[in-house]
């Protein structure tokens, strides 16, 4: 929470001077309220928002050079190894993580949500065969706007969560048929009997033919716990177009095609890296050897360190 440092910056302007407060955040510098700039005629002007925090937030904090990134305050190399995926989630909308009667509650929710309308598949086949999967991703995402008009009140906090819910449960089943369909097989449905990460790796790799397919509980692991790194970047591209758009009141399924093309192609970078990792010898030591999870930033670009003792994995973005 800002709090008054009981300090001010002292702008001249126009002969005048501007007494503007300064306030401190639980981390990260100080910053100054600027607001009464206008009052005396004149905007602030930082492109691309390099100097100015847009609000005031208490879900994630990240220092990329640091190697830092904070959900709700827990660094991320506790939540990877002692949470999961959905727990996380959890702790983002709700702010503490929580009570195993509400993770049940949680992932009961987030299960009974991961099939799509029947006529969501037929979108796939207006997209040519060689589309990138994130662009085919990005036109059934906004779709979904077109099935769902009810509950849409930002106001309502059980709109809200029932979005987020939808959101959260059917983007892997959405993501594994954009993949599927990029080459050519048949889109698997979700199994209410798998987590969220094996439901994931399922749609994604198995195939009618295997009758008998089982997800790699290593692999699942692993992850569950790249998912958990994406969970969220603070006021990174994607979230500030999302804030600004969604203050218009536009439907939020509709705003996810907005989500910045980076992230995305991490995704589809992870599923390769999946997939050669499948026929590795790395496989059978990824766990046991794991050793820290760091997030770094390299050239303005995020990238996920995984070290092991064998060696170590970097999937930029």
């Amino acid at each position: 929470m800002s709090e008054a440092t009981g300090k001010k910056a002292v702008l001249q302007l126009d002969g005048k001077e501007i007494e503007l407060p300064i306030y401190s955040g639980t981390l990260g510098p100080d910053v100054i309220d600027v607001k009464d700039v206008l009052a005396a005629g004149h905007f602030t002007f930082d492109p691309g928002f390099m100097a100015t925090a847009s609000c005031e937030s208490k879900i994630t904090f990240i220092d990329g050079n640091k190697g830092i990134l904070l959900h709700r305050g827990y660094p991320i190399d506790q939540l990877a190894t002692k949470a999961d995926y959905l727990e996380t989630c959890y702790l983002l909308l709700n702010g503490e993580l929580p009570t195993p009667e509400q993770k049940a509650e949680f992932d009961a929710k987030v299960r009974n949500h991961t099939m799509v309308h029947d006529q969501v598949s037929r979108f796939y086949n207006g997209f040519r065969r060689d589309a990138h999967p994130m662009a085919i991703m990005v036109g059934v995402v906004g779709a979904l706007s077109a099935f769902y008009h009810n509950n849409l009140d930002i106001e309502d906090v059980n709109h809200r969560e029932i979005t987020a819910i939808r959101l959260i449960a059917k983007i892997p089943t959405l993501a594994a048929w954009s993949y599927k369909y990029t080459v050519g097989q048949p889109f698997m449905y979700p199994r209410n009997d798998l987590s969220y990460a094996e439901n994931f790796l399922y749609m994604m790799f198995a195939t009618p033919a295997d009758k008998d397919y089982k997800v790699n509980p290593i692999l699942a692991k692993a992850m569950d716990r790249i998912f958990t790194l994406h969970a969220d970047h603070e006021q990174n591209a994607s979230t500030s177009t999302v804030r600004l758009a969604g203050s218009t009141g536009a439907n939020p399924y509709a705003l996810r095609v907005s989500l910045h093309f980076g992230v995305q192609l991490t995704v589809v970078r992870t599923k390769l890296f999946l997939r050669c990792l499948m026929k590795s010898a790395l496989l059978n030591t990824l766990l046991s050897s794991w050793k820290k999870l760091k997030l770094k930033k390299l050239n303005s670009w995020a990238s996920v360190t995984v070290f092991t003792k064998t060696s170590t994995h970097v999937l930029k973005s």
